[in-house]
């Protein structure tokens, strides 16, 4: 038995050639809708990195903003009790008898008939204070 080929001829009627063309569209309209939803995908991984990197970016800032309030508030905590101890000794020193006793203790100062004698404090000798 030898080796017979068929010689089939292709029919070229309206048919074929609309059922041709068809497929030709559909091969068309599939490599175009693969490319639209390529080029989507391709834009929403890089709409999301943008807008992941803007809210990480903001949660840093508002970290950073958030430790600096507390710090600020202790800063304020610690204002308003200087404030308290300022104005406790503006009012201390508008009178005399605390004036007085601040110029005795710390410049030596004394009323008439007054003797000051230094004390030495705890732990400190005669020689110790003398230097």
């Amino acid at each position: 038995m030898g080796t017979k080929r068929k010689n089939v001829t292709s029919l070229e009627n309206q048919y074929i050639v609309d059922q041709k063309n068809s497929e030709h569209r559909k091969e068309l309209h599939k490599k175009r809708l693969i490319r639209r939803l390529s080029l989507f995908i391709v834009f929403a991984v890089v709409v999301s990195g943008l807008l992941i990197s803007s809210m990480v970016t903001r949660a840093n800032v508002l970290e950073e903003k958030q430790a600096q309030k507390v710090q600020l508030d202790e800063q304020l905590v610690q204002l308003k009790k200087d404030e308290k101890k300022l104005n406790n000794e503006i009012e201390k020193l508008n009178d005399d008898e605390y004036i007085a006793k601040l110029a005795r203790r710390d410049y030596f100062l004394s009323d008439e008939g007054e003797i000051i004698f230094n004390i030495p404090e705890d732990g400190q000798t005669a020689s110790d204070q003398e230097n």
